[in-house]
This record gives C-alpha cells, sequence and structure tokens, in this order.
C-alpha cells in the first residue's frame, strides 16, 4: 500500500504534518506515522489555550501497540482539538491528513515553517 502524502503539507521528521492557514496550522500525524502505530485506540490532546513550543511533547496517541508522544511542529497557542476524533479515534487511521486531524494551532513564530520538510523531503526521509 502506497503512503499518502499530500504535496500542500508540511512535515515534520517526527511525522506530524502542518496544514497552514494565515496564522493558523492544523496538526495531525502521517498516513505512514498511522500505518507504523496500527490500531488508534484514543487521543490526549493538549488543553486549549495552552502554549507549545516546536518540538515539544504536547500530545499522545495510544494504538493497540503502544503510546506514542506527539510533538508540536510549530510554536503557538492551541486554539482548537479535534472533538471528532475524541469520540472515534480510528479517523486518525482511515483520515490521517484530513478528518483525523489533531489540534489547531495560532502561529507565534510562523517563520519555523521554512524548517519542516516538503512532501518530496519527507517522502525520502521515509524511503518512499
Amino acid at each position: 500500500m502506497s503512503t499518502q502524502i499530500p504535496a500542500d503539507l508540511k512535515y515534520a521528521k517526527s511525522h506530524e504534518w502542518s496544514r497552514i492557514v494565515g496564522d493558523i496550522a492544523t496538526v495531525g500525524i502521517t498516513d505512514h506515522a498511522q500505518h507504523e502505530l496500527t490500531d488508534i485506540v484514543f487521543v490526549e490532546f493538549p488543553a486549549v489555550g495552552s502554549v507549545v513550543k516546536a518540538g515539544e511533547a504536547c500530545a499522545v496517541v495510544e494504538s493497540v501497540k503502544t503510546a506514542s508522544d506527539i510533538y508540536a511542529p510549530l510554536s503557538g497557542e492551541i486554539v482548537e482539538v479535534n472533538k471528532s476524533v475524541t469520540d472515534n479515534p480510528a479517523l486518525v487511521n482511515t483520515e490521517p491528513d484530513t478528518g483525523g486531524w489533531f489540534f489547531k494551532l495560532k502561529l507565534s513564530a510562523p517563520a519555523e515553517a521554512a524548517q519542516l520538510l516538503s512532501a518530496d523531503q519527507y517522502r525520502q526521509q521515509i524511503g518512499g
């Protein structure tokens, strides 16, 4: 099965993606990451209003195999979490780069986005 790596997203080396529109970044985990984790059973989100720094662990995803930290790909304030994933964690598996997003960040340092990987760079990282 081929991994989806949408070209409109930016990627962290730790397998999170960001869709940046204006000063808001929507963040989730990549298709590759959800395949590695297998069936997602629970996601612990950061609190709305909390401030995170790029590279900082800010959420946890639990699968039938393991629990893994999710890292903020960019710095900013959490402005929304995806309640649909709270109710249906399997969205992370079925729609990793659309409906299975984790949280939205109001960016405090938009220039950090230049540090993230393009789709092609991410594909090379995972050997795709």
